[in-house]
Parts: C-alpha cells; sequence; structure tokens
C-alpha cells in the first residue's frame, strides 16, 4: 500500500489517511480513543454501514486488540449524524 493510504476494517476499502476515522489503543494505557494519541490504530469509513457492521462483529475491538467502549461508538454516530443528514438534503 502506498503511504498514507489505508484500508477500512469493515469494508476493506483503500484511501487516503484523511478519508477515515482513526481509533487508537493508546500506548501504554490501553485506553481506546478518537483521532489521536500513538498507538494501535484502526480506520473506518464514515458511513453508516461501515459503523453499523464494525459494532456489530466488533471489528474494532479485534483489531485494536482491546475493549471498545459504547461511549465511542456513540460518538462516531453522532459524527456521522450531520454528515448523513446533509447527503439526504443534497441527494
Amino acid at each position: 500500500m502506498k503511504p498514507n493510504y489505508r484500508r477500512c476494517i469493515s469494508c476493506r476499502k483503500v484511501g487516503l489517511k484523511q478519508d477515515f476515522w482513526r481509533i487508537v489503543r493508546v500506548f501504554p494505557s490501553g485506553k481506546v480513543q478518537l483521532d489521536q494519541g500513538m498507538g494501535r490504530s484502526a480506520y473506518i469509513c464514515p458511513q453508516a454501514s461501515c459503523l453499523q457492521a464494525a459494532n456489530k462483529k466488533n471489528k474494532l475491538g479485534r483489531s485494536l486488540q482491546a475493549t471498545v467502549p459504547e461511549t465511542l461508538y456513540q460518538t462516531l454516530w453522532q459524527r456521522l449524524a450531520p454528515s448523513h443528514h446533509q447527503n439526504q438534503i443534497s441527494g
């Protein structure tokens, strides 16, 4: 894969790093958080289908080898809501 390209853990689509949400298991605390920090990372498309599949099949948890808190999924759904709403208006 080229530099700055990442793969969605849900749909496996490859794209530029900035096209995805980054979820990090921070080293050494093991805390799972969004966007920043150093440690093991997983990337996911900002789409309802990818988020739903990742949540249902625990893809984030398996990829990060950590327990992903439900609050993180709630935050991602909240992030998705404005853009999802925008797509319905413009679509």
